[in-house]
């Protein structure tokens, strides 16, 4: 038997004094949920990390909110604001620019001192570019482990990199475009035979994963611009059957 669907009239109110995490589109705006859209209508204010990208995103879906800017460099300062709000029963929902926030994104920061605080924390999950791209990579998804962005410095990134060889399940980070050559040069030093899934502009229209070792993926870049960002998958184990990188382009 299935369960009744609730509507608009039986769905509870947001609960005052809460902090609402709400996942916003990575690319394609079909996959906001319905839910992250009431959470944006109802709640009292949007704390964002771009207040003028998440403006577009509200003007799309026709809501108006006030709305305040919570980034890197200002989260101390506003995650103070943000509890004090929450702690006179406001209902604030934190967007980042696109995805999950706290997931290689600000909103970390505020949710441990509202935690710490006593605070109510709400997640409303949808889109995480880690999970698209995992999932449609091809690649073992039982264990992972999530690195986020490297360090800049390259000494650091190596390091890390060195450190993740023993590591049995799939690796999965992020890089800009401006960095993927360097990436490429880097694993290919510490993971040569490992087969690598770059995954980018991910859910639009220009979808693209890219696989193959190292070597056939930079010689591919060679010939090619890559733009967008990436999430950069890499094997496990050693022995991963690889393509032919110039027959495993999946665009769409």
């Amino acid at each position: 038997m299935s369960a009744d669907l609730p509507t608009a009239k039986t769905l509870p109110p947001l609960t005052p004094g809460t902090l609402y995490l709400v996942a916003t589109p990575i690319g394609n705006l079909e996959d906001i949920s319905l839910r992250a859209l009431r959470v944006l209508r109802e709640c009292d204010v949007v704390a964002a990390e771009d207040t003028r990208r998440t403006g577009q995103l509200l003007k799309h879906f026709e809501i108006s909110k006030p709305m305040l800017s919570y980034f890197q460099f200002n989260e101390a300062k506003r995650s103070e604001e943000i509890l004090e709000r929450l702690k006179h029963g406001e209902k604030v929902a934190l967007v980042t620019d696109a995805g999950t926030p706290g997931i290689s994104d600000p909103g970390e920061r505020v949710v441990r001192a509202a935690v710490a605080a006593g605070l109510r924390v709400e997640s409303v999950p949808g889109p995480c570019a880690l999970v698209a791209a995992l999932t449609a990579s091809g690649l073992p998804t039982g264990e992972f482990h999530f690195i986020g962005f490297l360090p800049h410095k390259s000494g650091q990134r190596r390091k890390q990199l060195e450190a993740l060889k023993e590591f049995a399940g799939t690796l999965a980070l992020y890089e800009s475009p401006y960095r993927i050559e360097k990436l490429l040069g880097e694993l290919y030093e510490v993971f040569p035979d490992r087969t690598i899934v770059l995954a980018r502009e991910l859910t639009k229209k220009f979808e693209e994963f890219l696989r193959g070792t190292p070597g056939e993926l930079i010689a591919l870049v060679a010939k090619r611009s890559l733009k967008g960002e990436f999430v950069v998958l890499v094997s496990g184990e050693e022995d991963v059957p690889t393509d032919n990188a110039d027959n495993a382009d999946e665009t769409r």
